[in-house]
C-alpha cells in the first residue's frame, strides 16, 4: 500500500508546463519514428521499401525533410489539454481507489493511471485522428492544408463521429495495457533482485522503459486497427493509402490476418520500440531540469546546473509559505548563500 501525495512545492500551472516541455520536446525528437510506426501500421509503407530507415530515406527523397515531422505539430498542440484532462482524470480516480486511510494499492494506482490514460485519450481522440490523416498524405499533393483545415474538412465531408472512428479500440486496448503493467510491477523486484523502495534512478528508468516496451507490444494489434480506422475515408487518394478494405473493427482485425497474417497486427513494431529510451530519456531529463527551476523560482535553493542543495534551506515549505523567507534569499544567483533567520 502506499499513499498518494503531490508535490506541494510546485503550482499545478509549474508542473503542468514542465510535463509540456518535456512533452513537445521528446515528441519532437521522436517523430521520424512515430511517422514511420504509423506508415506502417496503416500499410503506406509497402512502397517505399522495407524497415523503419528505409521508410525515412525514402519520404526524405520524395517529401523532403520537412516530412519526417508530418502530424507533429498536433501532436504537440494536443499535450497541454491532454496532460490537464489526465491530471484531473487521475486525481478523480485515486480519491476513488483511496480507502478510509489515504492509502492506495500499486494495482489501483496502476489502474488509476491507465483509466485517467484512457479518459483523456478518449476526449482528445479526434486530434489523434488529424495526426494520423497528416501523417498518411503526401505533403507535396496535400488534402488537408493544416489542422483547422483538416477538422472542418472532415466534419463536413464525412460527419462529426468520424473524427471518433476508431475510438472503441482505445477502450480495448487498456485491458491489455492493464495487464502489462501489472506483469512488470510484480516481476521487478525478482528481476533486480532488491526491494522496490531501493531502486536507482537509473534502475526506475530501466523500469519505466521495460513497461513501455511490454504495454505497447501487447496492445499494439488494437493500435494497428484503430490506425487503419483512421486513415481510411473514402475522400482521400487510395482511401488513406490502407492496404486492407473493411467495414469496422472486428473486420479489419479479420482482413489484416487474411493479406498479412497474424504478425501484420504487429507492423511497425520495431520503430515504435525503437523511439521508447530515447523518448522517455528526453522527456525525464527535461522535466526534471524544468522542474529545478521552477523550484529555484519559488525559494528552494536548487541550482538548475548544479543540482546541488543549499544547507539549511526547509525543503518540505510551500510555495506561498516562502514568501517571507524569499527575502533571505538572492535567486539572482544560481549559488545562493546560507538564508540568515
Amino acid at each position: 500500500m502506499t499513499t498518494w501525495r503531490r508535490d506541494g512545492r510546485l503550482t499545478s500551472s509549474q508542473r503542468l508546463l514542465c510535463a509540456g516541455l518535456a512533452g513537445v520536446l521528446s515528441l519532437s525528437l521522436t517523430a521520424p519514428l512515430e511517422l514511420v510506426t504509423v506508415l506502417a501500421q496503416v500499410g503506406g509503407m509497402r512502397s517505399r521499401g522495407r524497415g523503419p530507415w528505409a521508410t525515412g530515406f525514402g519520404l526524405w527523397r520524395t517529401e523532403g525533410p520537412r516530412a519526417l515531422w508530418k502530424g507533429n505539430a498536433v501532436a504537440c498542440l494536443r499535450l497541454f489539454p491532454y496532460s490537464a484532462v489526465q491530471l484531473a482524470a487521475y486525481r478523480k480516480f485515486v480519491v476513488l481507489f483511496m480507502d478510509d486511510l489515504g492509502h492506495i494499492s500499486q494495482w489501483s494506482a496502476i489502474m488509476a493511471g491507465n483509466l485517467a490514460g484512457m479518459v483523456s485519450t478518449i476526449v482528445m481522440y479526434p486530434t489523434d485522428l488529424i495526426k494520423t490523416r497528416l501523417i498518411v498524405q503526401n505533403i507535396l499533393e496535400p488534402s488537408y492544408r493544416g489542422i483547422l483545415h483538416a477538422f472542418c474538412t472532415i466534419y463536413q465531408q464525412e460527419g462529426f463521429l468520424a473524427l471518433y472512428r476508431g475510438v472503441s479500440l482505445t477502450v480495448l486496448g487498456v485491458l491489455p495495457f492493464s495487464a502489462g503493467s501489472l506483469l512488470v510491477y510484480m516481476n521487478l523486484e525478482k528481476i533486480w533482485n532488491g526491494p522496490r523502495d531501493r531502486f536507482s534512478l537509473l534502475q526506475n528508468f530501466a523500469n519505466v522503459c521495460l513497461a513501455a516496451a511490454v504495454t505497447q507490444t501487447l496492445s499494439f494489434p488494437f493500435d494497428t486497427v484503430k490506425r487503419k480506422m483512421q486513415a481510411q475515408s473514402p475522400y482521400l487518394p487510395h482511401c488513406g493509402g490502407v492496404d486492407v478494405h473493411f467495414s469496422g473493427a472486428m473486420d479489419c482485425f479479420q482482413q489484416i490476418v487474411k493479406a498479412r497474417g497474424v504478425l501484420g497486427l504487429w507492423n511497425g513494431l520495431a520503430a515504435n520500440l525503437l523511439k521508447i529510451v530515447p523518448y522517455f530519456g528526453v522527456m525525464f531529463g527535461t522535466f526534471e531540469f524544468c522542474k529545478r527551476i521552477c523550484l529555484y523560482q519559488n525559494g528552494y535553493i536548487v541550482s538548475p546546473l548544479s543540482y546541488k542543495l543549499t544547507p539549511g534551506v526547509d525543503q518540505s515549505l510551500k510555495p506561498q509559505e516562502l514568501r517571507e523567507l524569499k527575502k533571505f534569499f538572492k535567486t539572482g544567483k544560481l549559488e545562493s548563500r546560507k538564508p540568515t533567520l
